[in-house]
């Protein structure tokens, strides 16, 4: 270990380490981020080591400014304290901080964007569970505001591989709980309200005064934060700001552990949500957002809206909302997410393009101005407002919309399915699968995909079956993401490997199939066939030992 003095005066003297470390092969990464288990991400120069090798593969920080907070889940705290002494010891200009270390992903990309500044990091793992024993993670964006590219994180990556030392300032943590400007060595560190920018970017975009006068006539809406970041949010803006019932903000404090939920805005597991919503006593408007604030749900009375759906009426309604009332560019989708939005797109005549799964491919389409909507089935919806997905955005949008039409989530939902037919769509995760054997099942399905066609499976007659690959219009990249099988009557099939979690491989299938008449049956009835054809000709039975799904959303 080498260690440097740097005296600014007796009093306050500030020792910069260079520590000798040994590299980590394990961290491989989709987005310039890691996830991990936390007791992985806990050990010893883990976190330093990929925070240097990071630094280091963009060319270094020197002179930057960057965006710093979390999500709040385990070892948080401890992370942003190691961040900001390796950032001051690269010689980092700037740190914007969010108070206590709290800032949303939505909201960083929009600190990030407004401050002009060079990148950004938010400590989350997203939707997986936290706590000592959950998940930890780390994701890195641009001065876009967005996930960087794959040639970046591929760069880190290898550095992860060969760092021999990291720089780090020897110093007392930084207080974080007041809103000011510190300094640790030649670097600023401006502790801010990480929900004021926000806000403001939000009155904005809607129609705040209708809404309010919506929650003044007696509407009534629960908004479940499952003890993640976006609690403080939410208070601020349905409470505080629009005027919803006090007690509309369900576990809206921030917990290292999430107080036991799983932060995954989805049927499965914000399940005392959905009970309520489909109890007698439920509000007009149900909604949840994920761990770090970027995923939605949306739901009605007894009424669940999926994903695919939410992003296509979203699409159809932009009129409704001030920000967007002169037009939008288009809208984008990932491979997995329904058909749906590409029929809205056709009929308002505006750009539609189809994406591999992961938010950084809707970026390039954003930044040139080629779409202002984009989302996924996996529960995230957003615009070119910033750079990333946006839980709060997406349930203010259909706050806006009830406010202008008077009508109830139902009501807009089941009049879209009769003006554009019905996708009956579900996703069916096979979860904790051996690696090899997951790798295996989909080379195997790849290989004989164009011998599919013709062939009947569980009376579903293939039409087409191909690899999704993707050619950005921006920048001529190619992206080779799942398999796609077409049948005669519309229905499809989507296979593709999860790589979001931090134990084996997940399969997930998604199933759809779309009826024009048919427009109130249960999507496992209508599915049932269909999922019959999706095991075979995968082989899912033989290959996994699974006769179902693990989890279906």
């Amino acid at each position: 270990m080498l260690l440097y003095n740097f005296n600014r005066d007796e009093k306050d003297m500030i020792m910069l380490k260079i520590i000798s470390t040994t590299p980590y092969t394990d961290q491989k990464m989709g987005t310039g981020g890691i996830r991990k288990k936390s007791k992985t991400a806990a050990q010893p120069n883990y976190v330093e080591n990929f925070i240097q090798s990071l630094f280091d593969a963009i060319g270094g920080v020197k002179g930057q400014t960057f965006v710093l907070g979390g999500d709040g889940r385990y070892y948080n705290n401890i992370a942003i304290q190691k961040i900001i002494k390796i950032a001051a010891a690269n010689d980092m200009k700037k740190l914007i901080v969010g108070q206590n270390g709290y800032i949303s992903t939505p909201a960083s990309s929009n600190v990030l964007l407004k401050n002009h500044a060079d990148g950004g990091l938010v400590l989350s793992a997203s939707h997986n569970p936290g706590g000592e024993n959950g998940d930890f993670g780390i994701k890195y964006a641009t001065k876009t505001g967005g996930q960087c590219s794959s040639q970046i994180s591929d760069a880190i990556y290898a550095r992860t591989k060969e760092i021999k030392e990291y720089k780090i300032f020897d110093t007392p943590d930084i207080d974080l709980s007041k809103i000011g400007v510190q300094k640790l060595g030649e670097m600023e560190i401006e502790v801010i309200d990480p929900v004021k920018d926000y806000v403001a970017m939000m009155e904005k975009i809607f129609d705040f005064a209708a809404i309010k006068k919506l929650f003044q006539n007696g509407f009534t809406m629960v908004f479940d934060a499952m003890n993640a970041v976006t609690g403080p949010y939410a208070l601020k803006i349905f409470e505080e700001v629009l005027g919803a019932p006090k007690g509309s903000v369900l576990n809206y404090t921030p917990k290292p552990d999430f107080g036991g939920l799983h932060p995954d805005p989805n049927l499965i597991y914000a399940k005392p949500l959905v009970d309520l919503m489909y109890s007698d006593h439920a509000p007009d408007l149900g909604a949840a957002n994920d761990g770090d604030g970027d995923r939605n749900m949306i739901l009605g009375r007894k009424f669940f809206v999926t994903p695919s759906d939410s992003l296509a009426i979203l699409t159809d309604n932009y009129k409704y909302i001030p920000a967007y009332k002169n037009g939008i560019y288009g809208v984008a989708k990932s491979a997995a997410t329904s058909t749906a939005v590409s029929r809205v797109a056709k009929a308002l005549n505006i750009g539609y393009y189809e994406v591999p799964t992961g938010w950084k491919y809707f970026c390039n389409l954003m930044d040139s101005k080629r779409v202002t909507f984009c989302g996924e089935e996996s529960f995230g919806t957003g615009s070119s407002h910033i750079r990333e997905k946006d839980g709060i955005w997406a349930v203010l949008f259909w706050l806006n919309i009830i406010a202008a039409t008077g009508k109830s989530v139902q009501e807009i939902t089941e009049e879209f399915w009769h003006k554009y037919g019905r996708s009956y769509y579900l996703r069916f995760d096979f979860e904790g699968i051996d690696t090899t054997v997951a790798d295996k099942l989909m080379a195997d399905v790849e290989s004989k995909l164009s011998h599919l066609v013709g062939k009947t499976f569980a009376g579903y007659e293939v039409s087409k079956a191909y690899p999704f690959i993707y050619n950005d219009p921006v920048d001529g990249s190619s992206t080779k993401n799942g398999l796609i099988v077409c049948f005669k009557d519309g229905s499809r099939i989507v296979y593709r490997l999860s790589g979001t979690g931090t134990s084996g491989a997940t399969l997930r299938v998604y199933l759809e199939v779309y009826e024009q008449k048919r427009l109130d049956e249960q999507p496992l009835a209508m599915l049932e066939n269909l999922t019959k054809a999706a095991m075979e000709i995968a082989e899912i039975q033989e290959r996994t030992g699974k006769t179902k799904a693990d989890i279906i959303t």
